[in-house]
């Protein structure tokens, strides 16, 4: 069975040359061992050295000289919205007092599709939409600063990340 070992960072790497593609959703990009088998059939091992989330655009390089493009899949989210900045600010505040993993831009949060965790959002005035799209929230603030995650550039992103109580 062929092994990937070696993740190419999205835009570094022509995505014209990969021999498959294959979509997964947060959860199964964020791995280090775990066997797949992409849209075209190619069967191969991820087998990195830690997990690692990968991302949209990356390529997988597999011993035998192929690589296989890594696709982000949709997910079922929601956009958490509000009427101002300090709004926004304090929504995130409740969902990382409650450790979700969060994707955060300028003008919206998307969290995984939670009824109570959406229920208690709009409870706080928050304005939410349930949508499809890929989610890649933030790996936390104690990550390991040389992850690849890292080495990608995203807008302003926050998880709830572990603290003591």
């Amino acid at each position: 069975m062929n092994r990937a070992q070696e993740i190419l960072p999205a835009g570094t790497w022509p995505n014209t040359t990969a021999s498959d593609q294959i979509a997964l959703d947060y959860d199964a990009r964020h791995r280090r061992r775990f066997r797949y088998v992409a849209s075209a059939g190619t069967d191969f091992l991820l087998d990195l050295a830690r997990a690692t989330v990968l991302h949209h655009g990356d390529g997988l390089a597999l011993d035998d000289g192929r690589i296989v493009e890594v696709i982000a899949a949709p997910e079922s989210l929601t956009e958490v919205r509000a009427g101002s900045a300090q709004e926004l600010v304090r929504l995130a505040w409740h969902i990382g007092n409650r450790h979700l993993p969060a994707q955060l831009e300028a003008d919206r949060i998307l969290i995984r599709e939670d009824h109570v965790i959406t229920d208690m959002l709009i409870g706080l005035g928050a304005q939410v939409r349930h949508l499809q799209a890929p989610f890649t929230p933030e790996s936390g603030a104690y990550a390991n600063a040389h992850s690849h995650a890292q080495q990608h550039e995203h807008p302003f992103v926050f998880t709830g990340a572990s603290h003591g109580h």
